[in-house]
């Protein structure tokens, strides 16, 4: 099973490619941009409370069979916060100060 490779930042919506280098995903896919992760959401997921880790880049090349991104397509649906601004604000201030690893 592979990474559904979301297509955007669910907070400002910025589009990221499968090849982004500064596409953040927690345990669960939710993703975001580096930029949110940091500067809105203190490293904290609005939708299930875990850490950041960025996001590994599929191949685009078939270096094994089966293996890239033309044989696994990257999702084409946007995924928004289902949380509003204000909301997620509270949620990270709440959980910022635990590490991940604990929380």
């Amino acid at each position: 099973m592979a990474l559904q490779l979301r297509p955007n930042c669910e907070y400002c919506d910025r589009d990221l490619p499968p090849d982004a280098t500064d596409a953040r995903i927690c345990s669960y896919e939710c993703t975001f941009c580096a930029d949110c992760v940091e500067t809105k959401l203190s490293n904290v997921c609005p939708n299930c409370g875990g850490g950041f880790a960025p996001r590994p880049i599929r191949p685009t090349q078939e270096w094994r069979p089966g293996v890239c991104t033309s044989k696994q397509a990257p999702s084409d649906k946007r995924v928004h916060l289902k949380y509003s601004v204000e909301d997620v604000a509270a949620h990270c201030a709440r959980v910022r100060d635990v590490p991940p690893e604990k929380r």
